[in-house]
């Protein structure tokens, strides 16, 4: 696992990239997408999501929970072999939220801490 991510789940993207550039000091990193935008301040790597949209980050959870702002936030940690590492933590008694999602940038699941909070597992695409 090489990089860390927050996902801010924000009702504009347009809005949320022009506030954290303009006023906290965050630099456009990529936006491959209307309903997404990547930004970078030193080490910290944030990822704007809509709530809506073809992304994974958008999807409806099995029990009908959908993304939204302020109940979805969640640190995203990039793995290797999301397949491995989820057969691991289910066999561990891990609990998620849903399957894997391939969204455009790559894989994705999340997770339940035990206290209920989501961690994003992501899985890069492969390099072309």
């Amino acid at each position: 696992m090489s990089r860390v991510s927050v996902r801010y789940i924000v009702d504009d993207v347009d809005a949320a990239v022009t506030f954290y550039t303009a006023h906290l000091g965050f630099t456009l990193d990529r936006r491959p997408a209307p309903e997404f935008a990547a930004l970078a301040r030193g080490d910290l790597y944030l990822l704007l999501s809509a709530p809506t949209g073809p992304g994974g980050a958008a999807q409806t959870m099995p029990d009908g929970r959908r993304p939204e702002p302020g109940g979805w936030n969640r640190i995203q940690l990039t793995v290797d072999d999301l397949d491995a590492t989820v057969a691991a933590l289910r066999a561990a008694g891990a609990e998620f939220r849903n399957d894997v999602v391939t969204g455009r940038g790559g894989r994705q699941i999340l997770l339940d801490d035990p206290a209920g909070n989501a961690v994003e597992l992501f899985e890069p695409p492969a390099p072309r």
